[in-house]
């Protein structure tokens, strides 16, 4: 999927590393649209822009030259030791 979403990005001429604050920017904008549907409990709307996040999140990376799974596994690696607890739906991480 990743490499149909890079070659649909070239084919419109997006993965231009000039690009990437326009990228960014789109992905807040997606990010925005997330937070609406969450509220509004739209399923549809959800899942719509969580795969937008992504299709964006590959954009960007191909733009800055960063490998997208090389950046899935490096955040991995540096949360999968850490402890802490689930306060409010949110993870506080234990401070060392």
């Amino acid at each position: 999927m990743r490499k149909n979403i890079i070659a649909w990005a070239n084919d419109r001429g997006l993965v231009v590393k000039e690009n990437s604050h326009a990228q960014t920017c789109k992905l807040l904008e997606e990010c925005g649209e997330l937070a609406g549907a969450i509220l509004k409990n739209k399923r549809e709307e959800i899942v719509d822009a969580i795969g937008d996040i992504q299709v964006v999140l590959i954009i960007l990376s191909e733009q800055l030259g960063i490998d997208y799974d090389e950046a899935l596994v490096s955040a991995y690696n540096q949360i999968k030791e850490r402890k802490g607890k689930t306060i409010n739906g949110s993870f506080v991480k234990e401070n060392n």
